[in-house]
């Protein structure tokens, strides 16, 4: 077996057997297959796609990789919900982990940082917050989770290292948008993180891998059947992102604005991101508890109102050793006030737009290695529906850099005012 054989099964359209697909992700990991030959076969499979089998036997040879994370010890149902990216102000983790850690079931979460117009991952948001820390032992992350209900940690050096190479190289060759490559790349990540079910949030629209709802639903059915042939629960929901979610688009930001949301200060956010948190901590509870949707939204909407989820937040916070008093909005060197061109009604709000000018302000990463500001970010004053005059500030832009006029203009330009 060679790689100039698999080359020539793909692009005759015929499908690469289980011991191929091994022989390629085992190669590629231990470096015995070049990057110029993986290449090829990773175009090949963005071109001509993949069956379910083959996408399945990918996943499989990606979990085996490296290590699988043993949650045995953790005591019930462990529970984990992933996106899959293109969220701009998706802050919902942030939210969703509290409120059914605050119903009694752990929640056992490994995520990454963030790279491109989605401004910082999970992991960048909550070290932002003084003192928090996100690399634990597994002792220490199944403590916490036995303990307080809640963890939320760095990625293991050893977790699917397969996943590691392969998605550098995606990055690089043009080959992200594969329907087949990214699900087996999330579906590994999580199937090696040990939960037993999975709450999969598929983002669709302009901020989005998937941008139309046909791609984001054959994602989805991917991922599912993935999920239930490895024996996990899963569940998908679809995510409208053509318009960012909420009103903060930034690490220290969205962190502000979800403790507001758990702490019941409404005004601070925006009720899309309110009902999106309902959705997302319904569909996690009623796979853990096995209860209707209408008994896991009343039990989320429950634990919100009452205060207990805001205060499982907090103890989640110390646990990892961080400040809650420090989840303020800080001074930026800089703020910039965006006013509207025109009067009418606020009709969309470019999410790729938006996420493009965060990552100018220093709130995203261009590469792995950019230095994230993480006071900065975007706060939107107007949002979809609401009426605006000309001269209105429609959103303040904040920096610890100076902001030019083209990051302003975008944001202007990201607002369909009818």
């Amino acid at each position: 077996m060679n790689m100039v054989q698999l080359f020539e099964k793909k692009k005759q359209g015929l499908e690469l057997s289980q011991a191929e697909i091994q022989y390629f992700v085992e190669g590629y990991t231990t470096g015995s297959i070049p990057d110029y030959q993986a290449s090829s076969l990773l175009m090949a499979i963005r071109l001509l796609g993949m069956s379910d089998d083959e996408t399945f036997y990918l996943t499989k040879a990606m979990i085996e990789s490296g290590d699988v994370i043993d949650l045995t010890s953790i005591e019930g149902f462990k529970i984990d919900k992933h996106s899959t990216g293109g969220g701009v102000g998706d802050k919902v983790t942030l939210v969703v982990t509290p409120i059914i850690a605050a119903l009694g079931i752990p929640v056992a979460k490994f995520s990454g940082k963030g790279l491109g117009i989605t401004g910082g991952g999970t992991i960048d948001k909550l070290e932002s917050i003084q003192g928090f820390k996100t690399e634990l032992s597994s002792q220490e992350f199944i403590d916490n989770v036995n303990q307080h209900k809640i963890a939320v940690a760095g990625q293991t050096g050893n977790l699917v290292p397969a996943d590691k190479k392969l998605y550098a190289l995606r990055d690089v060759t043009g080959t992200v948008d594969s329907i087949p490559l990214i699900a087996a790349s999330i579906m590994s990540k999580k199937i090696a993180s040990g939960a037993d079910g999975i709450v999969l949030d598929v983002k669709c629209g302009s901020g989005a891998f998937m941008k139309t709802q046909e791609e984001a639903q054959r994602l989805a059915d991917t991922m599912t059947a993935i999920g239930e042939k490895l024996g996990r629960k899963v569940i998908a929901h679809i995510s409208d992102m053509d318009n960012p979610l909420g009103k903060m688009i930034g690490n220290k930001l969205e962190v502000v604005e979800a403790y507001a949301l758990l702490s019941g200060r409404l005004e601070e956010t925006h009720e899309d991101l309110v009902d999106e948190c309902v959705v997302i901590a319904s569909l996690m509870y009623q796979i853990a508890a096995g209860v209707n949707e209408a008994e896991a939204t009343a039990a989320v909407k429950g634990v919100l109102a009452d205060g207990s989820a805001a205060a499982k937040f907090e103890e989640f916070i110390v646990a990892q050793g961080g400040v809650v008093s420090d989840i303020v909005q800080n001074d930026t060197a800089h703020k910039v006030a965006v006013t509207a061109v025109s009067e009418g009604t606020v009709e969309t709000i470019n999410a790729l737009l938006v996420g493009e000018a965060s990552v100018s302000l220093g709130a995203g990463r261009l590469t792995k290695e950019s230095k994230l500001d993480y006071d900065a970010g975007i706060q939107l004053i107007a949002k979809k529906g609401d009426h605006v005059t000309n001269g209105d500030t429609i959103a303040y832009l904040y920096s610890n850099q100076p902001i030019d006029e083209e990051t302003i203009n975008k944001i202007q330009q990201a607002y369909t005012i009818a």
